[in-house]
């Protein structure tokens, strides 16, 4: 019996489009869960979300935008105003000052609004390159990708961008997404991350691109 061709470690190009088109098809419209109605609500959340879940910034956002959700308001409050909508959430102290402090640039440098820029973005206080790849995509429609941990662990396991470390596996995504998909990928990526590809035991089972993916220790069940 001749043996079946061995697969290589990542994911042809064929596989990629096939991956994404499977998940698009699963969601058409795919979004952060982070609740927002503007680009400053949406980067107060992600600086909130820092070494927190979704669920938990959004249970204080639903609490603090209704009563401040712009830099002037938010200012108003003061840093010891704002602590008492986010001391729910991890390392509220150090976010607070941050969001403050952005208020404060975002008002004196940028008239009050979310500046589109990557270098003006990641000027802020509490803003690194993957919050800032977050508002720039969700909120501006740049075709980036923030990669987390959940896109990390996907981007590896599955073949589909391999890399030591997350700017690695984000240069990586940007070569190999195809720009159909590349304003998209960011969210497919990390849902899947995160209710299907888990860290502990990841649902093979239950995944639309299981026959696709590289990691050899799948579940069964």
């Amino acid at each position: 019996m001749t043996p079946a061709p061995r697969r290589s470690a990542t994911l042809t190009r064929a596989d990629v489009v096939e991956l994404f088109s499977r998940l698009r098809e699963l969601n058409p419209k795919p979004t952060t869960e982070l609740e927002y109605s503007t680009p400053f609500e949406l980067l107060v959340a992600v600086t909130l979300s820092a070494q927190a879940t979704d669920v938990g910034v959004n249970k204080a956002t639903r609490r603090l935008f209704p009563v401040a959700n712009t830099p002037a308001a938010i200012l108003a409050l003061g840093e010891d105003g704002l602590k008492k909508y986010i001391a729910t959430i991890g390392l509220f102290n150090a976010k607070a000052k941050n969001v403050i402090a952005t208020c404060r640039i975002l008002i004196d440098e940028h008239d009050g609004e979310v500046p589109r820029s990557r270098e003006a973005l990641e000027a802020l206080p509490g803003v690194g390159r993957k919050t800032a790849n977050v508002v720039m995509n969700t909120a501006f429609g740049e075709p980036t990708i923030a990669v987390d941990t959940h896109i990390f662990r996907v981007a590896n396991r599955t073949g589909l961008a391999p890399g030591k470390d997350v700017r690695a596996v984000e240069d990586r995504l940007l070569k190999v997404v195809p720009a159909e998909f590349m304003q998209d990928a960011h969210h497919w990526l990390i849902l899947h991350g995160r209710y299907v590809c888990k860290a502990r035991k990841p649902d093979c089972p239950q995944c639309v691109i299981r026959d696709l993916c590289r990691f050899k220790e799948k579940t069964a069940a």
